[in-house]
């Protein structure tokens, strides 16, 4: 039996081409390297890992994909809404796609650390980033239910180390004041991460953080309400053009 999600990615991919986005894989450090989607205005034709990545021409826009799927899959209604006005930079995390590490490492905070090298070998220097979170699958049909489960669970062992790595990190944090502004977009009817939860965590994150809702959708909102969120967060990704760039 065929594979829904599994047989879009063909397609998947030469949509992403005509969006003007290209595979790219970036060694982080030997061992472990991450696949990352790039415009393809940056892509180096050479493929000689010495010579450096022409920088984008457009504010950069780094999409990072939660749980359920790779980086495209999951951001497949967003990255052509972004792509006039955005430099859009798509990764895999480690274990996804392309991605691998023969590191144990399974900390979030290696997963970052792998990220933010793999960005800065880009040639990135400062960016926005857009993140989804982990899991959630409710609104989709049986079938593609279950296909999606089926594409979700390869490398199941690493990421279930993932997942522990997440979970033991998480015990007894604090949420650290960040001096960049971070919007918050949620769907009112999640039921993995409620309303309750995005209020508290808005207000640990202090005042440079903003929230919004957006109704008749769930966790995967971005999926759900593509239209609805793609609005969204062009408003707020506008709104940072008049801010002063930071360096990362």
């Amino acid at each position: 039996m065929v594979n829904l999600v599994a047989a879009q990615k063909p397609l998947l991919h030469g949509l992403m081409k005509m969006a003007g986005i290209v595979p790219y894989t970036v060694e982080i450090e030997p061992g472990t390297q991450m696949n990352f989607w790039i415009p393809s205005e940056t892509f180096n034709k050479s493929k000689d890992s010495t010579t450096k990545l022409p920088k984008p021409n457009k504010p950069v826009v780094v999409l990072i994909h939660g749980f359920a799927a790779e980086g495209i899959v999951t951001w497949q209604f967003q990255i052509g809404a972004l792509t006039k006005n955005y430099s859009v930079y798509v990764p895999d995390l480690l274990f996804f796609g392309g991605s691998i590490t023969d590191s144990l490492d399974r900390s979030p905070k290696f997963q970052a650390v792998c990220l933010a090298k793999g960005i800065r070998k880009l040639g990135i220097e400062n960016c926005t980033v857009v993140g989804f979170s982990y899991g959630g699958m409710l609104w989709f049909p049986d079938r593609l239910h279950r296909d999606f489960l089926e594409v979700m669970f390869n490398n199941r062992k690493e990421r279930g180390e993932l997942l522990e790595g997440l979970i033991v990190s998480n015990k007894d944090t604090n949420i650290p004041k960040f001096s960049q502004r971070i919007h918050l977009l949620w769907g009112e009817n999640d039921q993995i991460f409620n309303l309750e939860l995005a209020q508290a965590m808005k207000e640990q994150l202090g005042d440079n953080a903003t929230f919004q809702g957006i109704k008749k959708a769930g966790h995967l909102v971005h999926l759900e309400r593509p239209c609805v969120y793609n609005r969204c967060l062009k408003h707020f990704l506008a709104t940072l053009k008049t801010d002063k760039p930071k360096k990362g």
